[in-house]
């Protein structure tokens, strides 16, 4: 009897979501950009923009960490707590400074 497990199109799955995210994570940037100069720059919204510049960055380089190692054969490791930490780390700084920017 074989242990290996067959894991069918999970991962492809999985990279795809990490795709997506990382897309909508983008736009919500934009967006933020866009809603920062909408009503004339300011200096703390250029900050809070190249902030959430900064965390778009952070969330990019877990997002691809983890692309990378789904994409490679075999069964891919499970998420570290690192890169785990940086993503929700990243997307909740990033809902922090959106509601500065709205507010």
């Amino acid at each position: 009897m074989s242990t290996e497990r067959d894991p069918g199109l999970q991962p492809e799955r999985t990279r795809l979501a990490w795709r997506r995210t990382t897309l909508s994570y983008a736009v919500a940037a934009v967006l933020a950009l866009r809603n920062a100069v909408h009503g004339g720059v300011t200096a703390t919204a250029l900050v809070v923009c190249a902030l959430c510049g900064a965390l778009w960055l952070g969330f990019v380089w877990a997002a691809h960490r983890r692309i990378r190692a789904l994409a490679a054969s075999g069964r891919p490791a499970a998420l570290t707590p690192r890169e785990a930490t940086v993503a929700v780390l990243c997307i909740v700084a990033t809902a922090a400074c959106a509601a500065v920017l709205v507010f």
